[in-house]
């Protein structure tokens, strides 16, 4: 991964980078964009070259937007003018991707920040590592060149934590996107497993239990012995604990592991199945962020639950009309083996109510196509009775640069969740399609109901394109987010 340095004046000049501001309504809609005032003055002769050159560059200084002037035989070689926008975190964090990919020929870089500059720290080295990530199972083409920079600010040791911070963050999300992007092929349950067991030898105190078919039977985990049923690779169960000593609140993190969903007998068209590697995004979001937490030490204690399964074809796979006993009792219909996730869910989250009696209970889950129809491709689902608890994830999400928006729980949906043959219908085929599972989830929150939150993220989980901060790909979303949350528990 990218490296990023802390320095307090430039130690090397090969490539130097200042950032540019749009310019206020006084200046009227013709002038051009403005240098950001850094906390020390470029070297020599460059602070006025760079203003002489804005008026014939045309810059507007908006985020991300960027210009590089040559210097042939001068110090520095290339100069690069980086539009910051208003100078948020979210426009340093664009303009830090937009930088990785213009430089990622150059093999070290400079840039400059404000005095204060905390915020632009952040939002640069969360752009910067985000921005520069690819996932590539070929040596071919050759990866970036670009391996250090060199950031410029007036105290190197007061910001160091800050660093740390974006850092840790940024590459708990590539762990994230990482796991979501791997092929089938080799992601099964149990491959998912080792991948967590390396990643937690390297962070101590954190506890790893991972449950096998055989224990999911004896203890009565019916909803991920049901959906594993069918594939020839086994299910699991996750269990990823952080218990610092000055922990006052526990937290419950469930995140969906399907770690690929052909719809089983209800099987999905090939176009919605070529990107079904991904439907494991929310276990990996869960147990990246709790990763995180424990190399960042956050004094909160978290329990994550991620329910690995392959919903498959075959003989012994699970049927349209099915009863299905979760943990804890309650049955459910399903008509539907393609709505397979809220059966992995509620057990774990049963089991999670009944056994753990944590303060508050979330869960991430890659859940309905409804996602999308409803919101489009950036935003999370958000699901939950508690008000207080809804606005400060909300508000945690949009502070990190990811987007959710909060749905509603309307009663008159319920009476779609009743069937005939057991507790509970878990595909209705009527009502909104992310409502009613949210609906049904619900019904496995117990005295939890009112400090429960679900998300929906099915949509953000992947992108079409580049942009900004985000790759192609896996986008490792509710990472973030949650790595901006639970400090706040502590």
């Amino acid at each position: 991964m990218l490296a990023i340095r802390l320095v307090s004046g430039p130690a090397r000049l090969d490539t130097l980078v200042l950032p540019i501001r749009p310019v206020g309504p006084a200046e009227g809609p013709d002038a051009p964009a403005a240098l950001a005032t850094t906390a020390s003055p470029p070297p020599g002769d460059v602070l006025a070259e760079a203003a002489a050159l804005l008026p014939a560059a045309r810059l507007t200084g908006r985020a991300g937007e960027l210009r590089e002037h040559l210097r042939p035989g001068a110090t520095p070689q290339r100069l690069v003018l980086l539009g910051v926008g208003e100078g948020d975190e979210r426009d340093w964090r664009t303009a830090g991707a937009a930088l990785a990919r213009a430089a990622r020929d150059e093999t070290h870089i400079t840039v400059m920040l404000p005095g204060d500059a905390s915020t632009a720290l952040r939002g640069l080295a969360e752009g910067l590592l985000l921005g520069s990530y690819r996932f590539r199972m070929t040596e071919a083409g050759g990866a970036p060149a670009l391996a250090e920079v060199d950031v410029v600010v007036a105290d190197p040791d007061a910001l160091a934590p800050t660093l740390t911070a974006a850092r840790t963050t940024a590459e708990m999300t590539r762990l994230a996107r990482d796991l979501t992007n791997t092929p089938s092929s080799l992601k099964n349950p149990q491959w998912f497993v080792e991948q967590i067991a390396a990643a937690v030898a390297g962070l101590p105190d954190l506890r790893l239990r991972v449950r096998e078919p055989g224990e999911l039977a004896a203890e009565g985990f019916g909803g991920i012995l049901a959906v594993g049923q069918g594939s020839a690779s086994g299910p699991r169960l996750v269990e990823l604990d952080w218990h610092p000593v000055e922990a006052r609140t526990h937290v419950v993190l469930v995140g969906k592991g399907i770690t690929f969903d052909s719809g089983g007998i209800s099987i999905k068209p090939v176009p919605a199945m070529k990107l079904m590697r991904k439907d494991m995004a929310g276990a990996a979001a869960v147990l990246a962020a709790t990763l995180g937490a424990a190399a960042l030490r956050l004094p909160v204690r978290i329990t994550t639950l991620a329910p690995l399964a392959e919903n498959m074809v075959s003989g012994s796979a699970f049927r349209p009309g099915d009863i299905v006993r979760h943990y804890g009792g309650l049955t459910s219909e399903t008509t539907n083996s393609d709505a397979e996730g809220r059966l992995v869910l509620a057990d774990a989250m049963a089991y999670a109510v009944q056994e753990l009696a944590p303060d508050l209970l979330v869960d991430l889950a890659t859940l309905t196509g409804a996602n999308a129809v409803a919101l489009g491709k950036r935003h999370g689902a958000l699901y939950s009775e508690n008000d207080q608890l809804a606005a400060d994830l909300l508000a945690a999400i949009d502070a990190a640069g990811e987007a959710a928006w909060r749905m509603p729980l309307p009663a008159d949906y319920v009476e779609y969740l009743g069937s005939e043959l057991a507790d509970l219908h878990s595909s209705p085929a009527r009502g909104a399609g992310s409502v009613t599972a949210a609906l049904f989830l619900r019904e496995f929150t117990g005295d939890l109901r009112d400090r429960w939150v679900h998300v929906d993220m099915s949509a953000p989980s992947w992108a079409e394109e580049d942009d900004a901060e985000l790759t192609r790909g896996a986008t490792g979303w509710g990472v973030r987010g949650l790595l901006r949350w639970l400090p706040t528990l502590g």
